[in-house]
């Protein structure tokens, strides 16, 4: 019989909330007021992307989400978060009173098992989510003044958006078919339908809702292969829905592109609330997935202009020098 501490330890375990449902459960709340946790809660004519590490690299998948909404939530207008050590080793102070919120990574671990059958011995790995604790530089003083510096709002002109569209929307080799009122990705055809840029209230929505359909084009089997053809209303449609939209969010923030285009239809956020509900890991896996995406087209624009840099430097150095 096991005694009452180990009766305790054990009710204690099976009490604690997992990160997963600490997340989806603040994310389900947003969506039942009506509220996409996805759209960044600063202007994109301030030069922030993604919430940030200490070392300035930025955080992805789930965090990229979680830590939008904490922002938003708690008034943080600077987007970099740290460990209270690290904040320390910076030679700033948490103050007094502040509360941390939680960031989330996962953890490999390798087990080896005798397969009863064979005899054999089987490597197996199991991937556990693990938290840590962190606070927003608004949390902390006394940090070196690129912590601590506000951003400084810019106005992003419709040429600047034009020219990086463009480029974004070029380097995915999508074909693009231009005209007619409806946005769309069709996988039968591996096409994309867009209204004419014309069409949109500016250039920059134009390019947001292109980045929103080239996610789904990359669920394509010849390219991250999801499964992309679900008919209008079921559960898998529902899911891709959500993962183009969280998606577009991350190109949106990575090109600084607005995000006013995603949709609020109640019938895409019930079913949702519905997803998220019923399963803790939806939203981690469609985070995850939505990560992918974006990098598969990040990328690719990234190395489409590294191409084009080098095209015009071996150019420039076929140039004959003036006498």
């Amino acid at each position: 019989m096991p005694s009452p501490k180990s009766r305790f330890a054990a009710k204690s375990r099976a009490d604690t909330v997992s990160p997963a449902r600490i997340i989806t459960d603040a994310i389900i709340k947003r969506l039942e007021e009506g509220t996409s946790p996805w759209r960044r809660p600063w202007t994109t004519a301030c030069d922030i992307t993604r919430p940030m590490r200490a070392c300035g690299k930025p955080y992805r998948g789930i965090n990229v989400i979680w830590l939008w909404c904490v922002a938003e939530e708690r008034g943080f207008s600077m987007p970099t978060w740290m460990t209270y050590r690290q904040a320390t080793e910076l030679g700033g102070q948490v103050r007094k009173g502040e509360k941390s919120t939680i960031a989330v990574f996962y953890k490999s671990y390798g087990k080896t098992e005798q397969d009863p059958a064979t005899g054999e011995e089987q490597r197996s790995q199991r991937r556990v989510m693990k938290t840590y604790n962190v606070f927003n530089v608004c949390q902390i003083d006394g940090l070196p003044d690129r912590y601590a510096t506000p951003p400084v709002p810019r106005a992003i002109p419709d040429e600047e958006h034009r020219e990086t569209i463009d480029a974004f929307i070029a380097a995915s080799g999508a074909t693009i078919i231009s005209g007619g009122s409806r946005a769309c990705y069709i996988p039968s055809q591996d096409v994309i339908h867009m209204p004419h840029w014309q069409d949109f209230e500016s250039y920059a929505q134009y390019g947001a809702v292109a980045g929103h359909e080239l996610s789904h084009w990359t669920g394509h089997s010849s390219r991250l292969d999801r499964k992309i053809s679900n008919g209008f209303g079921s559960e898998d449609y529902a899911r891709e829905e959500l993962l183009a939209e969280i998606s577009s969010a991350y190109i949106g923030a990575e090109l600084g592109l607005p995000v006013t285009h995603l949709d609020n239809h109640a019938s895409y956020i019930a079913s949702w609330i519905k997803i998220l509900k019923d399963d803790e890991k939806a939203l981690l896996s469609a985070a995850a997935k939505a990560e992918a995406a974006a990098g598969y087209l990040l990328t690719r624009a990234e190395q489409n202009m590294n191409d084009a840099a080098e095209i015009e430097e071996d150019f420039d150095d076929a140039l004959p020098i003036a006498a």
